[in-house]
């Protein structure tokens, strides 16, 4: 098998209100909105991720989003209503936590010096 992308999926139950977290998370519009129900935005390495409805799965997903500067997207996302639920530094990335609305995990992860 060769693998040439990926794409992560986000499952919400209400998809206006997980639109709002995640415009202002990404700090714009999906860059596709192929059904009512999904939303979708390219990372800048190709891989796309999801919010789409799923009552059944809401809240039970995590998703890590690599950033060069923490500190510099901490302060982007404050000034859009948007404090982590946690932060820490261990010895190979820096990380700060989030919650949606509905309580899935959205981690920003910074690579310490040499080790990414």
């Amino acid at each position: 098998m060769t693998i040439t992308n990926a794409l992560a999926g986000i499952a919400v139950e209400d998809i206006a209100e997980a639109l709002d977290f995640y415009e202002r998370l990404f700090g714009r519009e999906a860059d596709a909105r192929p059904m009512n129900d999904q939303a979708e935005w390219k990372l800048p390495g190709g891989a796309w991720v999801q919010v789409h409805t799923d009552a059944d799965r809401a809240g039970a997903s995590t998703l890590t989003l690599v950033v060069d500067d923490l500190s510099e997207e901490l302060g982007r996302l404050s000034l859009q209503g948007l404090t982590p639920a946690s932060k820490a530094i261990g010895g190979f990335f820096k990380t700060a936590k989030f919650r949606d609305p509905d309580g899935n995990q959205i981690v920003l992860s910074q690579p310490q010096p040499g080790t990414y």
